[in-house]
């Protein structure tokens, strides 16, 4: 249970999706029943046949931004950078805006302090700050920069999607995107939530589904491989979350009526379960969640969950096995193979309950 094999699964090349379905609401949804284990396949738009009136559904509202910078440096090499925090400080200096961000860099000789970067728009970046790999960058720049990322930027799609961003064929900064999300600073979509769409929540809602936000914005280390044999050496990376007073009260009110709690994405579980006492009950409030979720762990707030399916020997995949016994998932992803599900950010997803 404790071992990184006890995670691990062939996962056919063909089955990892490239791109996203032609309607969001159109993928494929395997139902769970995590106490039985029994298995049904379904189309993610009938998902609202599984919700009753009473239940809470939670999203994740948190905005990918495109973070990826593709430039030069002053010797005309080429530099690939990811943003990790935005936004970042911003300040006025001698007419120009400067903003200082913590970077990921990718160039063919490693940058060092002092090191400048040039971007289209006239857009400057210079290290001044080096630790454990992390790059502190100072953006000089005349124009709003949040416009100038979504001039641009690039989305930063996974490492297992291999071709490029901007294909005519579809609109990645559209596609990897939730429709309500509002909040920006992820790196990383919540992709349990892109199977939503508005449609479909109109329809959720006038079930009578009480519908509430949270905000994890999700960053790179979600796809930070685990590197231990024994999973409880793992050290969790940390992503900001913040619940407001009114999401916590509409949930905790839920709680104390029985309703279920359920949550669209892995994302939205750790946060719950981050802010929440031993009864289950939300603290509001933001901060740094760095929770750790792996068989043995106790459940607190979330009763049921939607969520893709995940990297072999992922934290992500240890998560749910910690939510429906991982003999349950293993068996559930194979049947997935089986079918021919689509995998990963932009595959196909499940219903745990």
């Amino acid at each position: 249970m404790f071992s990184l094999d006890d995670y691990n699964y062939k996962i056919p090349t063909q089955l990892i999706a490239q791109t996203p379905v032609a309607q969001r609401d159109r993928s494929k949804l395997l139902f769970l029943r995590k106490a039985t284990g029994e298995l049904s396949h379904h189309a993610f738009h009938e998902i609202a046949d599984f919700l009753s009136s009473s239940d809470i559904l939670v999203i994740n509202n948190t905005q990918v931004i495109p973070a990826r910078l593709l430039g030069k440096k002053d010797t005309g090499g080429k530099v690939e950078l990811l943003i990790l925090n935005y936004p970042g400080e911003e300040k006025q200096q001698n007419g120009r805006c400067e903003m200082v961000c913590q970077c990921l860099i990718k160039t063919s000789k490693q940058p060092q302090i002092g090191t400048a970067f040039f971007f289209d728009h006239i857009l400057k970046a210079e290290v001044i700050h080096i630790s454990n790999g992390i790059y502190t960058v100072r953006f000089s720049y005349k124009r709003n920069f949040d416009r100038l990322l979504n001039q641009i930027g690039h989305v930063p799609l996974p490492p297992y999607i291999k071709r490029e961003t901007g294909n005519n064929a579809f609109d990645d900064k559209a596609s990897y995107q939730t429709v309500y999300a509002s909040q920006k600073g992820a790196v990383a979509a919540p992709t349990a939530g892109l199977h939503f769409s508005k449609k479909l929540l109109k329809k959720i809602k006038k079930k009578g589904v009480t519908i509430v936000n949270v905000t994890l914005h999700v960053s790179y280390g979600t796809f930070l491989p685990v590197r231990v044999s024994d999973i409880r050496e793992h050290k969790m990376h940390s992503e900001i979350y913040f619940i407001s007073k009114a999401s916590a009260e509409l949930i905790n009110r839920a709680k104390n009526r029985g309703s279920r709690i359920l949550a669209t994405g892995t994302t939205c579980v750790r946060a719950l379960e981050y802010a929440a006492d031993d009864k289950g009950y939300l603290n509001p409030g933001s901060g740094r969640c760095d929770l750790f979720i792996y068989p043995g762990y106790r459940f607190k707030n979330v009763d049921a969950m939607i969520t893709n399916f995940h990297l072999p020997q992922s934290t992500l995949l240890m998560l749910v096995s910690a939510f429906a016994g991982r003999e349950n998932i293993l068996k559930s992803y194979q049947e997935a193979i089986q079918h021919r599900y689509r995998f990963f950010s932009y595959g196909d997803a499940m219903l745990i309950a």
